[in-house]
């Protein structure tokens, strides 16, 4: 009777599109996932001024809930990596607060047959996300152990629609592009060119724009034409510094 009660929760979960059907999470897991989606939602609906619109679209939402954040952490701990929050992988690295995850995301406005960057990889929870609703992500990560193991989370998870490049992420990756949008997720004074160079017309760039070690703005920059953008201010966030490679 236990196991059966425990199979129709699994199966419910995964109709709701709270877990990934490939690697089952245990109850708890389960039930903290969707609290955290919840989390965002409310987060999200408070607000409005920030998301431009009445909360965050339920295709964010449901690939937040898709995604298993608890491997993409150190601390295999459920209520640690659901928590709302950033939290260290290593290496003076983070992953940033789900919601803000779900914001950028939300901002980007990726559609299904959108190509994305992303620069920062981090551990692969933001290419995670962007995996379920763009046809191809390319994400660029300049910290060789982080880079291996984000691929291999990926690959575990059957992301194939992911590639990632070991590297500086300044320049972009123009044999991936042109892309309809770039997630960056470290903190740099201003918004790298060779980034908008490679934005489609039409496409959004992402990123926390402002001085290390501080707060700084999440910008979004539209393409609206041949060397012409448009750039809003959505708030402030706190990031990591943008690390630029030596050579």
């Amino acid at each position: 009777m236990k196991t059966l009660l425990l199979l129709l929760i699994y199966m419910l979960a995964v109709a709701r599109g709270a877990i990934a059907q490939d690697a089952p999470e245990d109850t708890q897991c389960v039930r903290e996932r969707a609290a955290m989606v919840e989390t965002i939602r409310a987060h999200a609906r408070s607000y409005v001024s920030v998301s431009g619109q009445q909360g965050l679209s339920e295709r964010v939402l449901k690939a937040m809930g898709q995604t298993q954040r608890l491997l993409f952490v150190p601390e295999r701990s459920c209520s640690i990596a659901y928590a709302d929050g950033p939290l260290p992988i290593g290496l003076g690295q983070t992953i940033s607060q789900p919601y803000i995850v779900a914001l950028m995301t939300e901002l980007a406005d990726v559609a299904p047959d959108d190509v994305v960057l992303e620069v920062g990889t981090g551990s692969g929870y933001q290419a995670a996300i962007l995996a379920h609703l763009a046809r191809k992500v390319c994400t660029i990560e300049i910290i060789p152990q982080l880079a291996e193991a984000a691929a291999k989370t990926l690959k575990d998870l059957s992301h194939d629609n992911v590639s990632i490049r070991l590297g500086d992420g300044y320049a972009g990756w123009p044999e991936c592009g042109p892309f309809d949008a770039i997630v960056v997720s470290a903190a740099l004074g201003q918004v790298p060119p060779p980034l908008i160079d490679q934005l489609k017309v039409g496409g959004r760039l992402v990123m926390p724009v402002g001085p290390a070690y501080t707060t700084q703005t999440l910008t979004v920059v539209e393409k609206t034409g041949p060397g012409q953008t448009t750039t809003r201010a959505v708030g402030l966030v706190r990031f990591v510094p943008f690390t630029r490679s030596k050579d």
